[in-house]
């Protein structure tokens, strides 16, 4: 026999399946089990003739079970070691029923011992009673007869004791109604106005049924006094000086006497919108507070004006805001803006807690994002418009000349107004991203995606205004004065200063910007399509936009010195021209514009240091002139001497090394008057090769070119190729000349000594 602990321990609802079925059985609530007439474990139980189990080897817990059938199976289905199996796991499951039985049986005979214990004490403890409940019915016999011979002996007594007093609560009603005209009196000298209504109201009953007859007299007296009582409500209800509480206090008395209050209404709300215009106007002492309350006590007064309340409440916050707009085209500070704004946030929110069908907060929000975009917007608009002033302040359209270093104040001053500009504008904005206000941090990565795009919008429209200053057109431009601005009305010193402007934004305010702008952060727009503001096609933007604008200064320059080089040239008769006794009136008028050009430069653009000059290797212009070997030459014929010339030029050309004339400009001094020169010299070798010159021509452009060479060599670093310039006007005067002889060089040095000495008397301070 295999041991209890040998076994695997049951399940926890198999052995409360168990239990259950051994209490069926115990107590007999099998029905098969009843008719059987005895109790016994379901393994033990014959099965009825007519039941067939599905399977003999599950059946052992039902009441079919058969036990030859199940042991013939168990045998023919099993091998000794499966048959050993079931023998112990039979053996065990028997122990614990018997086990479980037992323990059943132990548990049920201990509550059958408390169950006769409980009975016992009962039996004890009625013993007694019905001796007790007899004698408590005798008791409350003989008190209910007592009481009801007092009863009957003060019966007659109660009905006459009932029947004073209800004469004196009738004396005491018609004593009031004497006394009410006399009590309203009192009421109105004290103002006790509620007093007076519950006191007629009360006695009103009284009026409409002997009003007529006995209390005549006093009816007439009461409503007379009423009437006065109205008048005064009414006087209450009109007042402006009265609170709100009294006012609505009224309404309520003279709705309580019946008083027709609802023509009133339309009157009323008359004077509330009066007074919320007032209050817009700032012209009452009312405050928010004071709105609210009124507000609250009209809808309490007249609950069907909850629509009209609504749509002042609307209009109110519609008018304030819309002052706030008006406010914004006068280029407000962000704290004055924040200050506005947080005061209608907080009215709104107030107003919202009496009347929420208004939809005050959402109202605000959504305009409180339409003022901040337009504030940024005005805020970049204004910055743009003080720009421009500065920059077409310190100089007009004419011709006016302007002193010494104003231009240079002009130029600090634009890029003062623009890199603090932008700096200012990043603060102000700052105000906005950390306003403490509740609708501005809902609103803040839409007030940094407006910033972003306001700097990046702002650096185009200003670059576009910049063409427009300029007289440049661009296609993407749709600015008003676009087409009506010409270039030659254009001051040629504005473009310059555009130029090194654009210089400025690209190199230092750009950076600038984008430091500062770092600290707000990304907006909402940025973690979905990136940043709204991109340095990098702004910078490349204003880099273009200087390379256009210094070109185009450059060209203005030498279109105006061009055109008055042409007028000068081709005004005399070269052909016909006479001897030349000094250098000619054109070189004059070109080297008082260079003066002017250089004056402009110096003031805008930086300078750079000189560099070796290419010059300086080959002597001094004048040593040229005087060398030994033009000595030599004077023993020659003039006619041999100009052929000479010319096929010695010829030559020099096949064989000298090509010079590069015209190289990259540069934003310096040097750079721009270099090529301003250098176009201008081009120029005027083509109006040379215009012209046929007699000798006298010829040697007339032999001596401005050569005092040119002498008193340009000031305003360049590149000497070689002026020199090279000069030398090819005067090549170009020599082939369109009939008699190409060429001054002496004596009578060359002279007449260009007495031009230097006559400008040095001019200009005693030049050197």
């Amino acid at each position: 026999m295999a041991t209890a602990g040998g076994a695997a321990p049951a399940a926890m609802d198999e052995k409360a399946r168990r239990t259950r079925d051994l209490l069926a059985s115990f107590y007999n609530t099998d029905p098969s089990a009843a008719a059987g007439g005895a109790a016994a474990p379901a393994f033990l139980a014959r099965p009825s003739p007519t039941a067939a189990p599905a399977s003999p080897l599950d059946s052992i817990n039902s009441t079919s079970f058969d036990p030859d059938i199940y042991m013939n199976v168990l045998v023919q289905q099993s091998n000794l070691e499966g048959l050993l199996q079931r023998h112990v796991k039979m053996a065990t499951e028997i122990k614990n029923l018997d086990t479980d039985l037992q323990m059943l049986v132990y548990e049920n005979y201990n509550k059958f011992i408390s169950a006769t214990d409980t009975i016992k004490r009962m039996k004890t403890n009625i013993v007694g009673m019905e001796a007790n409940m007899e004698q408590l019915l005798t008791k409350i016999t003989s008190v209910q007869s007592r009481s009801d011979t007092v009863n009957t002996s003060l019966f007659d007594k109660r009905e006459n004791i009932e029947k004073l007093h209800r004469t004196r609560n009738l004396l005491r009603k018609v004593q009031f109604i004497y006394d009410l005209p006399t009590r309203l009196n009192k009421c109105i000298k004290t103002e006790a106005y509620a007093d007076a209504v519950r006191f007629f109201t009360g006695a009103k009953p009284i009026f409409e049924a002997y009003g007529d007859t006995s209390f005549r007299d006093c009816k007439k007296a009461s409503e007379e006094a009423m009437d006065v009582v109205i008048q005064h409500l009414q006087t209450k209800l009109y007042s402006d000086s009265e609170p709100i509480e009294a006012r609505a206090e009224a309404v309520v008395l003279l709705k309580q006497l019946k008083f027709p209050v609802d023509n009133l209404k339309s009157n009323l709300l008359e004077k509330l919108e009066e007074c919320l215009l007032n209050f817009q106007n700032e012209t009452t002492h009312a405050s928010i507070g004071d709105i609210s309350k009124t507000f609250r006590a009209y809808l309490i007064i007249f609950p069907d004006s909850e629509r009209r309340l609504i749509e002042l409440a609307q209009a109110l916050f519609l008018n304030r805001y819309e002052t706030v707009r008006e406010n914004l085209k006068k280029r407000i500070p962000s704290t004055d803006l924040l200050a506005m704004l947080r005061s209608l946030w907080e009215d709104a929110t107030i107003i919202d807690e009496v009347i929420s069908e208004a939809a005050l907060p959402a109202f605000s929000l959504e305009t409180t994002r339409d003022i901040v975009k337009q504030h940024i917007a005005t805020a970049f608009l204004h910055l743009q418009s003080e720009i421009s002033e500065a920059l077409v302040r310190t100089h007009s359209t004419s011709n006016e000349k302007l002193e010494e270093s104003q231009l240079q104040t002009a130029m600090e001053t634009s890029k003062i107004k623009v890199s603090q500009g932008c700096i200012d504008l990043l603060q102000e904005f700052h105000h906005l991203v950390d306003g403490n206000i509740e609708l501005l941090v809902k609103l803040r990565d839409l007030i940094i995606d407006w910033v972003q795009e306001g700097f990046q919008e702002f650096f185009q429209k200003l670059d576009g205004h910049f063409h427009v200053l300029s007289g440049r057109s661009k296609t993407n431009l749709q600015e008003p004065t676009m087409d009506s601005m010409q270039t030659d009305k254009t001051p040629t010193v504005l473009v310059l200063m555009l130029a090194q402007l654009c210089v400025y934004i690209e190199q230092t305010t750009v950076p600038k910007v984008t430091e500062l702008a770092s600290f707000f952060g990304g907006g909402a727009h940025s973690y979905e399509y990136g940043p709204p503001f991109v340095p990098g096609e702004i910078c490349r933007l204003y880099r273009s936009s200087g390379e256009k604008f210094l070109h185009h200064y450059i060209n203005m320059k030498t279109q105006k010195i061009s055109k008055l080089l042409n007028k000068r040239f081709t005004t005399p008769v070269w052909i016909k021209h006479k001897e030349p006794r000094e250098v000619n009136m054109f070189v004059d008028l070109l080297l008082l514009e260079i003066n002017g050009l250089v004056s402009e430069v110096k003031q805008i653009l930086p300078g750079m240091v000189r560099r070796h000059r290419h010059s300086d290797s080959t002597g001094s212009t004048t040593s040229s002139r005087s060398n030994p070997m033009r000595e030599d030459m004077l023993n020659r014929s003039n006619t041999h001497r100009a052929r000479s010339q010319f096929l010695e030029n010829h030559l020099a050309k096949l064989f000298e090394q090509k010079m590069e004339i015209f190289t990259k400009v540069e934003y310096t001094q040097e750079s721009v008057i270099s090529t301003v020169l250098k176009l201008c010299l081009k120029s005027l070798q083509e109006f040379v090769r215009l012209q046929t010159f007699n000798r006298s021509g010829f040697q007339q452009i032999q001596l401005d070119m050569e005092f040119l060479k002498t008193s340009l060599k000031e305003f360049v670093d590149d000497e070689a190729a002026i020199s090279f310039l000069l030398k090819e006007v005067n090549n170009a005067a020599h082939e369109r000349c009939l008699d190409p002889i060429p001054l002496e060089p004596p009578i060359l040095d002279k007449l260009i000594n007495a031009k230097l000495a006559k400008i040095k008397e001019r200009n005693p301070n030049m050197r």
